[in-house]
């Protein structure tokens, strides 16, 4: 979960706005709404200070690592990772591009009919 779903999901399940929140925390309504949409990242201390301004707490804890999903610890895996998905891309059949006007014959209006 992102803090940006963790702080909506607080506000809102509290029938706070984000203005009533930034009020109770001290800080400006655009600052939450840029935490809400993902445009800042609170750490981890500004976090659960907003979330305990909503009346509830933040619990952060540690869970073992999902045994199928690899752990990407350096660059050299990461562009191994990102070459296996453009190959996946790039293996994934194209559709053909609709046409972007129907075809119709073309009208001579300056035609005169007798």
């Amino acid at each position: 979960m992102t803090p940006a779903t963790i702080l909506r999901t607080a506000r809102r399940r509290n029938g706070l706005t984000q203005k009533q929140l930034a009020e109770r925390v001290g800080t400006s309504q655009p600052v939450i709404s840029a935490y809400e949409r993902g445009l800042r990242d609170p750490s981890v201390a500004t976090l659960r200070r907003i979330v305990a301004g909503t009346g509830e707490s933040l619990v952060v804890a540690l869970s073992e690592r999902t045994p199928d999903l690899p752990l990407l610890a350096t660059p050299a895996d990461h562009a191994r990772a990102l070459v296996d998905v453009l190959l996946l891309a790039d293996a994934v059949p194209r559709r053909r591009a609709p046409e972007r006007h129907p075809s119709f014959p073309r009208l001579d209006s300056t035609e005169r009919r007798t």
